[in-house]
């Protein structure tokens, strides 16, 4: 029996027949490339067992994937990662003699991490990741999608592609919830605030330089702007707006989750980001959002009541620990937290009814 997961519609044109036809050689979609584990081959580019590393020596750009999951003589346990440890598939099991197919497009860039290379820059080209307890995978086709709707993330380290576990950027868990036709392009890097990402020539214009028409930019900072004054901040903000609205995209701003930091069962300051300097950060994102009438997700609100439901001692589970991930940090999520994070955000998306909802799983 074989399966096909329902998507949504895409906003595309068709790619160039020959280019696609060479990719779709490239990847080996065909039935004398079908396998999954135990004797059977498999796709071409793919190599290992647990997990299964499959490479595809692509240029940058934006690719539809599709891959099918399954063995004919053995249960499968299979989640999909891509390029620096983007989310794409969470653990999904099929049965012995079945076979189940999945779409996702995906930002393939240069770093495929961090912008600035933190980390490390990863390796050109697309690479795909089948974990699990029993990984499974019988086909992989790789095709250009130049006109997928894309979503672009500026931000810091709670945003951004970490490469190495255990931490979880939410624009790293976001992508499972994002269907073919739209792409998750992850422009965080870790340590930066409004300023430093807006200045640096590998952040905010390397970004710029990609957006298109109706493309979307998601702009979170706050929690390096430590000591950035009010009318620093807001600047920042509102040059961002202005240099992406001038593109024909759409900006959306993103008040910063919070710290685990308690007074009690209450938050302080500092972790709802009022600053060094005083300065009520969240407070001054939705004051320009009102000032510039653009859309806006109150992560801050949305994170400080998932958080004080949880408690003080809860709630560090979506937080760093050093019982569960060696180190304690009440900053940085864990991969669950993040997880539960880019569900918020999922959510303020749909409360905005923005153009990405339609794309969503």
């Amino acid at each position: 029996m074989h399966t096909t997961l329902s998507l949504p519609g895409r906003r595309r044109t068709c790619a160039a027949v020959a280019t696609v036809l060479a990719l779709a050689a490239l990847t080996g979609t065909s039935a004398a490339h079908a396998g999954a584990a135990g004797s059977q081959a498999l796709p071409n580019g793919c190599s290992g067992t647990s997990p299964i590393v499959c490479h595809y020596s692509v240029a940058p750009g934006n690719y539809d994937v599709s891959v099918s999951l399954g063995g004919a003589t053995a249960a499968g346990q299979t989640d999909v990662w891509a390029e620096a440890r983007r989310l794409l598939l969470p653990t999904t099991k099929t049965a012995a003699g079945t076979s189940a197919t999945y779409g996702f497009t995906v930002n393939v860039r240069q770093p495929e991490g961090q912008p600035t290379g933190q980390g490390g820059t990863g390796t050109a080209g697309l690479d795909l990741r089948f974990s699990g307890t029993s990984p499974q995978v019988a086909a992989v086709s790789v095709k250009p999608a130049p006109h997928s709707l894309a979503a672009y993330l500026a931000g810091d380290s709670t945003v951004c592609d970490q490469p190495a576990a255990p931490y979880t950027g939410w624009g790293q868990m976001i992508t499972t919830a994002v269907g073919p036709g739209a792409v998750v392009a992850n422009y965080g890097d870790s340590g930066e605030s409004s300023g430093s990402f807006l200045s640096n020539a590998a952040l905010f214009p390397a970004l710029l330089a990609k957006v298109a028409a109706d493309d979307l930019v998601f702009i979170q900072f706050g929690h390096n702007d430590k000591q950035t004054a009010a009318s620093d901040y807001r600047n920042n903000l509102t040059t961002m707006i202005t240099r992406v609205r001038a593109k024909g995209a759409l900006p959306v701003l993103v008040t910063p989750p919070v710290r685990r930091l308690f007074n009690g069962n209450v938050l302080t300051p500092t972790a709802l980001h009022v600053n060094g300097a005083g300065v009520n950060l969240p407070a001054e994102m939705r004051a320009v959002a009102t000032a510039e009438n653009t859309p806006l997700i109150d992560l801050t609100a949305k994170s400080k009541a998932l958080v004080e439901s949880l408690g003080p001692s809860a709630s560090a589970q979506l937080y760093l620990r050093s019982s569960a991930d060696g180190v304690t940090d009440n900053t940085h999520f864990s991969q669950y937290g993040a997880g539960r994070i880019a569900g918020l955000v999922l959510q303020g998306i749909r409360e905005q009814h923005l153009s990405l909802t339609s794309y969503l799983r």
